[in-house]
């Protein structure tokens, strides 16, 4: 046997068992297999269902919820050394490894063919649970999800012989393999296999030349940075600056909107923090929905906020967006999303602000806002395993803290607002109303907890709606022997 196995006798074994962005948990696994090739994961896969070991992945490290870090967990493999990106002329596509992460993945595409990927906003973040988690990234309003370029992905699967096999499926209508495609176009990750390699390309584009296979970087990318004193702001402003933001997402939501090229996140700290900001990535963008945007978020608050705006290479903000609120620092954390298909009600923003101004025995409890639609609309809710396909906000409920001591006051708060929101639904997001539902990108174990999910509806509902039992018919298949589980994985038809 090849692989090398740190075990916590290993001076290495606390290095690589501390990887998690998510310092909520730490697991405690008998054994961790870092791996740089595919030859290695097959055997270190292999080692783990020959000694009947429950077994995970890593990539990246930042799973929301405790997936790797489970108790349960008795082998973690660590793909994250496994990097790549390149030109491959056989399938005319873009190959990366799924150990990459989406910085690597736009610095490579950009510098290389001076192409992207409408990928994830943190350049840590790993591309292999990114992509069939259906995540988003800056640029989906212009360009669509990631997970919508996906044309193959390599899987290491185990047989019904408990034999690890691997495979290739691609989106070619003849494909016999093209079910397991789909399922990584937003199916959720640990599901049907591992993920070694992941190909893009745009569909229908057929030319042999890599720089035409995926989305050109915008010639020219600016941002601009709104922020508000919460001094100055009252219940009234409050609401009139989540109204403004939330007509502006309801009107362009469309997938023919002129101003896909606008993305913003509104970000709704808590008010011991003293501010409220906005973050917007203008790309290629017309100054005339520029000032347009603008002018609506601003309407009628009657008070004076900073406005930023600065031009930018494409790159050098991909690498580093907005340092203020991606900063590379470690804390324990909880996070509940949900998907909106109309804007917040009056009685809903009068929630959000009562948190944020009377709980302020919890600084990190915050509630962000992010523009979705344009392009991501364009695509109907069974071509990939993402079903919110008209969605005009993202939402999320977050609560970050560093002292254990202040963990049960903060989850309390994360989940009391967000049960608040969603009263009238049961306190969740159920699809079909005002709610598309949640991401599985960013997981929420509570869904599968009856002592929050009091909706009547199993938490996969939320996630998948209608592309449940597709997603369980290709489990069945290509993970007959169940290996491959957490609190929120598809099961077997």
């Amino acid at each position: 046997m090849n692989i090398d196995i740190i075990t916590p006798a290993d001076a290495r074994y606390e290095e690589w068992n501390n990887r998690g962005a998510n310092l909520r948990w730490k697991g405690h696994p008998s054994g961790i297999i870092p791996v740089s090739t595919t030859e290695e994961l097959k055997e270190a896969l292999q080692y783990a269902v020959d000694n009947d070991k429950r077994v995970v992945v890593r990539g990246g490290g930042h799973c929301l919820e405790n997936f790797v870090v489970d108790p349960a967990v008795e082998i973690v493999i660590d793909i994250s050394p496994i990097k790549g990106i390149r030109y491959d002329e056989e399938m005319n596509a873009i190959e990366v490894t799924a150990g990459s992460t989406v910085g690597e993945v736009l610095e490579t595409l950009d510098r290389q063919w001076g192409t992207l990927l409408p990928a994830g906003q943190h350049p840590a973040i790993g591309i292999g649970g990114h992509i069939s988690g259906g995540a988003f990234g800056f640029l989906h309003r212009q360009h669509g999800l990631a997970a919508d370029y996906l044309y193959a992905v390599e899987i290491l699967w185990v047989n019904n012989e408990r034999q690890v096999e691997k495979v290739i499926a691609t989106r070619e209508e003849d494909d016999p393999n093209r079910e397991l495609w789909w399922a990584h176009t937003g199916g959720g990750t640990g599901n049907f296999g591992i993920v070694t390699r992941y190909w893009f390309r745009a569909a229908g584009v057929q030319e042999r030349d890599p720089s035409l296979l995926l989305p050109k970087s915008p010639e020219v990318l600016e941002t601009m940075e709104m922020e508000w004193d919460w001094k100055q702001i009252d219940e009234r402003v409050f609401k009139q600056l989540l109204d403004n933001f939330g007509e502006w997402s309801k009107t362009h939501s469309g997938a023919d909107t002129e101003a896909g090229n606008l993305f913003a996140t509104l970000y709704l700290l808590n008010k011991v923090t003293g501010k409220i900001m906005l973050k917007a990535v203008l790309s290629d963008c017309p100054e005339e929905i520029t000032e347009e945007f603008a002018a609506t978020i601003s309407a009628n608050l009657g008070i004076t906020g900073r406005a930023i705006r600065k031009p930018m290479r494409w790159l050098e903000f991909a690498l580093q967006p907005f340092p203020d609120i991606f900063v590379e620092q470690r804390a324990a954390f909880k996070v509940k999303d949900a998907l909106l298909r109309t804007p917040y009600t009056p009685a809903q923003t009068g929630i959000i602000y009562r948190y944020l101004t009377t709980h302020n025995d919890v600084p990190g409890g915050a509630v962000g806002l992010a523009t979705f639609g344009g392009k991501m609309n364009a695509v109907t809710t069974d071509a990939t395993a993402f079903p919110q396909r008209d969605s005009i906000m993202a939402t999320a409920c977050n609560a970050g803290w560093m002292d254990p001591a202040d963990e049960a006051k903060s989850l309390a708060w994360a989940r009391g607002v967000y049960q608040e929101l969603f009263a009238e639904t049961s306190g969740l997001p159920v699809p079909g109303g005002q709610a598309g539902g949640c991401l599985i990108a960013h997981p929420d174990a509570d869904l599968a907890d009856g002592q929050f999910n009091k909706s009547g509806m199993p938490w996969h509902v939320f996630y998948y709606q209608d592309n449940y039992k597709r997603l369980q018919r290709v489990k069945g298949k290509w993970d007959p022997l169940g290996i491959f589980r957490h609190a929120l994985s598809v099961e077997g038809a």
